[in-house]
This record gives C-alpha cells, sequence and structure tokens, in this order.
C-alpha cells in the first residue's frame, strides 16, 4: 500500500521544496495539495468541517506553482492535486498547465480533480453550482482530447471549441491518471465514466467505505474493467489498527494528513510517517 502525504500549501506553511526533498528522503509516496483561488469575504456556504473556516484556506498557494516548485528537487516523488477545482478553471489553460507539469517531471503527476464546496467561491468564477458536475464532466473529457490527439476539438453544452493544436503532450499515456475526488452518492457514477481512480475522504457517511469498495469493484467488474485504485485521505492522524484494515481492504494508498504551518512542526510528523512507511508501505 502506497502512503503520501497532504498539506494545505500556504504562505505560512513550509516551503513545498522542503518539504518534497523530505517526504521523498523518508519514503513516502506522494505529495498532494488542494486549491482554492481565493475566499469570498462575504459567504453563507457552512464549512464542511464545521465552525470558522481557517485562515489558510485564504492563504492557498497556486497548486501547480507549488507542485512544480517540488518537481524540481525530486526524482520519484508524486506530485498530485487533492483536488483541483476544474469547475473554476478554463480547460485549454488548465490541460496545457498538467501536461507541462508531467512533461517537466518525467511522468509523475497525479490530477485529483472535484467540484468543491464553496458556493460563493463558485460564482466568483461565473460557475453556477447547479450546473457544476456537468461543467466538470465536460471540462475532464476536453481535456482528454487535448492530451491525446494532436488536433483537438471538443463540442458540448458548457465547453466547445473548434480543432487546436497543444503541446507538450503528458509523458504518461493516455494522459496523467484523473483520481476523482468525493464521496456523495453520484460520486462512483463519476468515477466510472470518466476516472482513473476514487479518491475519498474518510469520515462517517451513510454507506461504510468498505460497502463502497465492494461497490465500485462490482461496477468495475460488471463494466469489463479491471479494479480502479482508491486513494483514501484521513482526516486525523491514522492508528495502526486503521491502516492494517485499509491495507487488508487493498486500497491502493492512503494519504496522511501533514499540519499546515511551518517546517518545525511538519518535519517531526514526516519522520512520524516515515516509519508507518517503513511497517505498511
Amino acid at each position: 500500500m502506497k502512503i503520501g502525504a497532504f498539506i494545505f500549501a500556504n504562505d505560512q506553511a513550509i516551503q513545498p521544496a522542503e518539504l518534497a526533498r523530505a517526504l521523498e528522503d523518508h519514503g513516502l509516496e506522494s505529495l498532494w495539495v488542494p486549491e482554492h483561488t481565493h475566499i469570498p469575504v462575504s459567504r453563507r456556504t457552512p464549512y464542511p468541517g464545521g465552525g470558522d473556516l481557517p485562515d489558510y484556506y485564504a492563504r492557498s498557494l497556486d497548486p501547480f506553482v507549488a507542485l512544480a516548485a517540488a518537481a524540481a528537487v525530486t526524482t520519484t516523488l508524486k506530485l498530485a492535486t487533492g483536488v483541483c477545482l476544474v469547475i473554476e478553471r478554463d480547460p485549454i489553460v488548465t490541460a496545457k498547465e498538467v501536461a507541462t507539469l508531467d512533461w517537466a517531471s518525467g511522468g509523475r503527476f497525479l490530477f485529483g480533480v472535484g467540484g468543491g464546496w464553496n458556493r460563493e467561491e463558485m460564482r466568483h468564477h461565473g460557475t453556477d453550482p447547479a450546473i457544476r458536475w456537468d461543467l466538470l464532466r465536460e471540462r475532464v473529457l476536453a481535456m482528454k482530447e487535448i492530451w491525446t490527439r494532436d488536433e483537438a476539438e471538443f463540442h458540448g453544452r458548457f465547453v466547445d471549441f473548434g480543432p487546436l493544436w497543444s503541446w507538450p503532450k503528458p509523458v504518461q499515456l493516455p494522459h496523467p491518471p484523473i483520481l476523482v475526488g468525493g464521496d456523495g452518492p453520484t460520486t462512483l457514477d463519476r468515477v466510472m465514466e470518466y476516472g482513473d481512480g476514487w479518491a475519498p475522504i474518510l469520515r462517517p457517511g451513510p454507506m461504510p467505505f468498505a460497502e463502497r469498495l465492494t461497490d465500485l469493484r462490482r461496477r468495475c467488474e460488471e463494466a469489463g474493467r479491471a479494479p480502479l485504485p482508491v486513494t483514501a485521505f484521513y482526516l486525523g492522524r491514522p492508528d495502526e489498527a486503521e491502516l492494517e484494515e485499509h491495507q487488508r481492504l487493498g486500497v491502493d494508498r492512503v494519504v496522511l494528513p501533514l499540519p499546515p504551518v511551518g517546517r518545525d512542526r511538519v518535519l517531526p510528523r514526516v519522520e512520524r510517517y516515515a516509519e508507518l512507511v517503513r511497517r505498511h508501505g
């Protein structure tokens, strides 16, 4: 089972390059960073974690710039968005950024995508929250065309462009893995349609995680596909029993949280995670 780490990269936390070197040196498989372009001052969407929205949300680094810095100082560490808010992005520009990062890193990028939760943030980008899942679908499908065709075009309800040229193409073929984030009732529909894997957050829900895994594997079997890999995000520090259980369930990767703070508090946590890698990685 692969073990990666997630940090809410921000301008008051450890530098991405230093963190990436430490993760690679200590045997962790991947670095995951989220995306928030900004936080509206006036908003009504409740914070999913409860209470006030933490300050570091508004201080988020651009994920592609942060991961590029991490790529420049590492050789094996996977670099991942967890998740990229595609519904707030131009798909042609994002396709270029994904392909460039994959090319520059030698094929080490994992493209975690999602629809987000902050409705005011979406609206600032001109996105109607009510159609975000349809928009996400079309933008992902359009990017696939750009990555896999020398002369790409796409004609949909929300994305519409004529034949275009765009290089570089990703190193990974046909493109970097698209890992669909989320744990809602229709998430697995999206995973099956345009995903290469599922990336849920492990938290209580109406259906236990093990049952969701079984459901995903059943869907893959019915569709004649190999089982899709699952990347599970931990909200808190895992214990040995949790890791052993997810290893037994066949989870492909777990992603462990790092505090969004300075190096003095982050690096000791990386060292502790290295012990888990030695036992479960």
